[in-house]
């Protein structure tokens, strides 16, 4: 396909012109003629000589997706002209996929390849298929633009964050898994002695074996093991609440790549993990196991699971997870109350789970309500003026607009400081039932929930 360069536009203007001006003077008509037979024979010259493609293309990229992640995909290009080429490519993505550095440009050598990156964000999980890839170069006059398709429809799933999996993996094969966690060496204090190993600045002082320390000439710390082989379920609300974003993806995505990080650790600790999803009905039931392909089970079951625009029916969901999973169980809960109906919903499920199992509730801190409240944040969403902006002590008299504006915002303030204290109410309330509550923001959601894992689990509560 031949899309006319701006070269061949700027130069189509001149007959134009010659057309528009013989009606007052009929010795341009020759000229006109002219001009248009050249133009139209060098056009048409161009376009014989940029017969053929020119360029060859390969693509490569993962079959698997990580959700919210810059996912790698790599371009190969080879040139069949004895010129220079300037090549602009571009990519047809799937829906709810970015690329901002698309379209790329390539300056390729006659006879030579390059190869290019670039990287896709995708926002949405399930199967998709990645389209073909288009190229664009000038013809030889620089008259045209050959447009070439080259087939490349892929089938990629988009998995939940993988990549943070994979970056715990490292970490933990190099020891430093402190670099997520700094507590996860102070945690297992009071279970079973493990081994003795070197002291290491993230150690609690008590840890360290004076007598070890001696026999060996350097600080010697006690490392303990965790109880294992119990039960972690996570509870994930697909309601209407979770479809709510943060940082470009749902909180029910951030729930579950949590979950998979915290089912990663678990699982490498010795205890087995589960998933369980609901909306207005069951979504899905993944009873716990544990082994090298438990977080694999999770993955598989989750991917194509999306919250959805009903309102959530906890009841069903709960009442299977009871009758299938006998033993204590800690259940993570994921959910976004805003309202009474969901608040109570909570509170009858809280109590259906303790004692028989430890549900471990996690709530969504919004941080444009702490913001709103806090004065950081305006009512319409810009950042609040400074406080000494709002407060003059100028005689001069105060325009209707801006005091209605900062009337606003102090109602919007008050609300958001009813809102809460209503929140902290129902959080006393399912701590009085005996539920461990996390109360925290998505963006700091998976470090704070595996602290609070290895702390339930070297306090014995579980």
């Amino acid at each position: 396909m031949l899309v006319p360069n701006r070269t061949l536009v700027w130069l189509a203007i001149v007959p134009v012109i010659l057309a528009a001006m013989v009606p007052f003077d009929e010795s341009l008509k020759q000229p006109m003629w002219i001009v248009d037979a050249g133009l139209v024979t060098l056009a048409l010259l161009d376009a014989a000589l940029t017969r053929g493609k020119l360029v060859t293309l390969s693509r490569r990229c993962p079959e698997v997706f990580s959700i919210g992640r810059q996912n790698p995909v790599t371009i190969e290009l080879r040139s069949r002209a004895r010129r220079r080429l300037k090549v602009e490519l571009t990519c047809e993505l799937f829906d709810h996929a970015e690329a901002p550095e698309l379209p790329l440009t390539v300056k390729l050598r006659p006879g030579r390849r390059a190869v290019e990156r670039f990287r896709i964000t995708p926002r949405k999980r399930g199967a998709h298929v990645l389209g073909d890839m288009i190229v664009r170069y000038p013809s030889a006059l620089g008259l045209w633009k050959k447009q070439v398709r080259f087939p490349a429809h892929q089938r990629v799933r988009v998995y939940p964050d993988v990549q943070q999996v994979r970056t715990w993996e490292l970490l933990a094969r190099q020891d430093r898994q402190h670099a997520l966690m700094r507590t996860s060496r102070r945690l297992g204090g009071e279970s079973e002695f493990e081994q003795l190993r070197d002291y290491s600045r993230d150690d609690e002082f008590r840890s360290i074996d004076w007598k070890a320390t001696a026999r060996r000439g350097k600080l010697t710390a006690r490392q303990y093991q965790l109880e294992s082989n119990q039960n972690v379920v996570f509870a994930l609300d697909a309601g209407r609440t979770m479809t709510a974003e943060a940082e470009g993806i749902s909180l029910y995505d951030h729930a579950l790549n949590a979950s998979l990080m915290l089912a990663h650790v678990a699982s490498r600790g010795g205890d087995r993990v589960g998933l369980l999803s609901y909306a207005d009905t069951l979504q899905t039931l993944v009873p716990p196991s544990g082994g090298r392909k438990a977080v694999q089970k999770l993955i598989q079951a989750s991917y194509a699971l999306h919250p959805e625009l009903v309102e959530s029916d906890p009841e069903q969901a709960f009442h299977l997870l009871n009758s299938r999973i006998r033993q204590r169980t800690m259940v993570v809960i994921f959910t976004q109350v805003i309202d009474e109906r969901a608040a109570e919903e909570l509170l009858r499920i809280s109590r259906g789970l303790y004692p028989r199992h430890l549900p471990l509730i996690v709530l969504f801190r919004d941080l444009e309500v702490d913001a709103l409240l806090e004065g950081r944040l305006a009512a319409d969403g810009s950042p609040a003026p400074q406080a000494s902006a709002a407060m003059s002590t100028s005689a001069a008299p105060v325009a209707l607009g801006p005091r209605r504006a900062s009337d606003l915002d102090l109602y919007t303030r008050g609300a958001a400081a009813g809102l809460l204290s209503w929140r902290e109410g129902l959080i006393r309330q399912l701590k009085g039932q005996g539920a461990l509550i996390l109360d925290v923001s998505p963006r700091d959601l998976t470090p704070a929930l595996i602290n609070r894992y290895l702390e339930i689990k070297a306090r014995h509560l579980l």
